[in-house]
């Protein structure tokens, strides 16, 4: 195993070459780390011109000195370090050699620099002399392992924020999705609920009617010729009845198709489907309505996206009507150099900003999942006791 000491020649040795002190000292001049010697007493018998200009001394100034008192006096911290504490000395007097990279040594203006040293006891004729101590500064290493430290802790809080924001986002996708699941299965219930309530009574109804008519029909001409003329009156009344039942179905069947897909909206187009939408909307709801509508015909959006702006319009009035408590409906429709922008203002109660961002406001994030979809935006402002402002921006095509 080798042996980690340094052994230096001895003059008497035979064969030694008496100038082997010059190309050593070659050796110790051509590198660019800071080497030293010291003896027992830690002081100087050596230095390298790269070790001196590294301490800030002239070489000369520092043999004979004391090395730790010199140069390893204090922590980096400024307190006093005790040779007894020292690496350097503890490891050469017990013959063992050491490297450390977590300490500092001071330069003769009194500034400390990082420091990289190991030290090497020297051994003559197995006897400790000293020790030889080879350092460099590791300032910049540090400093760059400090900034990539920082940059890794940065990423990793990034990292944990951007996960955290994802969780939130997934859990929010979630979230509407069931809630979309449960309107979907209400809006079936529903529809499934009008047609067996509405029309299932009605054509009930109408089958009754019809039965009695064949009926009578047929007990009558067999008991009776005579009494056609007292039969016709109550099949006329008869017709009459189911005649008004016929009109309540294709009312409750036309109804129904409405809320399903408005047929308008195939037929004339989405801005004459808006406006039937707004009309029927305060009608109902017995609001006053503000119409304003300024369009260029030659502007139009593709089938998905005129349904998708004629629902967000259908959840804006409904929010009026669920939550505003309003009187009146202000309403204005654009569309400025390819852009639709659509607003509902109401005069109602309002509501604080955060309301409309509340991870339960699922008719707001619908609106804006279908804008976003589209490409477009939808922006809300409302306060407390100042009514609400509904304003959808979207692309259109020419």
């Amino acid at each position: 195993m080798h042996d980690p000491a340094l052994t230096l020649p001895r003059a008497a040795d035979a064969g030694v070459d008496p100038l082997w002190r010059h190309p050593l000292s070659l050796l110790l001049e051509s590198t660019g780390d800071g080497i030293f010697g010291i003896d027992l007493a830690g002081n100087c018998m050596f230095i390298n011109r790269a070790g001196a200009q590294l301490l800030g001394w002239p070489a000369a100034e520092v043999i004979g000195r004391n090395m730790h008192e010199l140069t390893h006096h204090s922590h980096a911290d400024g307190s006093h370090y005790a040779d007894t504490d020292c690496p350097i000395f503890n490891a050469f007097r017990r013959g063992l050699p050491c490297r450390i990279d977590t300490e500092v040594f001071w330069r003769r203006d009194g500034r400390a620099f990082a420091v990289e040293y190991s030290s090497h006891p020297i051994i003559d004729e197995g006897v400790v002399r000293g020790a030889v101590i080879a350092f460099l500064d590791i300032t910049e290493r540090k400093r760059a392992a400090a900034a990539l430290q920082q940059s890794r802790d940065e990423l990793e809080q990034r990292v944990d924020e951007r996960t955290a924001e994802l969780s939130v986002a997934l859990q929010q996708v979630r979230e509407l999705s069931a809630w979309m699941d449960s309107v979907r299965e209400e809006e079936r219930t529903r529809i499934a609920r009008e047609v067996h309530d509405e029309l299932g009574s009605l054509l009930v109804a109408l089958k009754m009617d019809v039965n009695w008519i064949g009926k009578r029909l047929g007990e009558q001409q067999a008991r009776d010729p005579d009494a056609a003329q007292d039969m016709r009156l109550q099949m006329r009344c008869k017709c009459s009845n189911m005649s008004g039942l016929i009109e309540r179905a294709v009312d409750n069947v036309g109804r129904i198709i409405t809320d399903l897909r408005p047929s308008i909206l195939d037929h004339q187009g989405l801005w004459a489907a808006l406006e039937w939408q707004a009309n029927e909307f305060v009608q109902s709801a017995e609001l006053e309505l503000a119409w304003d509508m300024q369009i260029e015909e030659a502007l139009e959006l593709p089938e998905r996206a005129a349904m998708a702006v004629f629902r967000i319009f259908q959840e804006m009035l409904s929010n009026v009507a669920r939550h505003a408590r309003a009187s009146r409906a202000d309403i204005r429709i654009r569309t400025d150099d390819g852009v639709l922008d659509l607003r509902v203002q109401d005069d109602g109660i309002g509501a604080a900003p955060q309301a409309f961002s509340a991870p339960t406001a699922y008719g707001v994030r619908g609106m804006r999942e279908r804008a976003l979809h589209f490409g477009g935006t939808l922006e809300i402002a409302s306060q407390p006791g100042k009514g609400s402002s509904f304003r959808l921006r979207l692309p259109l095509a020419r």
